[in-house]
């Protein structure tokens, strides 16, 4: 697994890729209904002030965002 920085991904696929996430099955937002948009831009914020980060699993391909704590500092690439 590597950390993929926020700024080598472009701003069309970031677009998809938060849409992808927010619209998992089993994604919890708690007790307030948010529209997609705004489910975007929380996880957007989160990534920009590095409360979050971008995993890429290069075994299975797969992408996913995960709270920044539980991202090991060996994961990360530089910017």
């Amino acid at each position: 697994m590597i950390q993929i920085p926020l700024s080598q991904i472009p701003k069309e696929n970031l677009s998809r890729m938060l849409e992808e996430f927010v619209t998992r099955n089993g994604t919890d937002y708690g007790m307030q209904e948010w529209s997609l948009m705004q489910k975007v831009q929380q996880i957007e914020h989160q990534l920009q002030t590095g409360l979050a980060g971008i995993v890429f699993d290069q075994e299975s391909g797969e992408v996913d965002i995960w709270p920044a704590e539980r991202i090991p500092a060996e994961w990360k690439l530089a910017d």
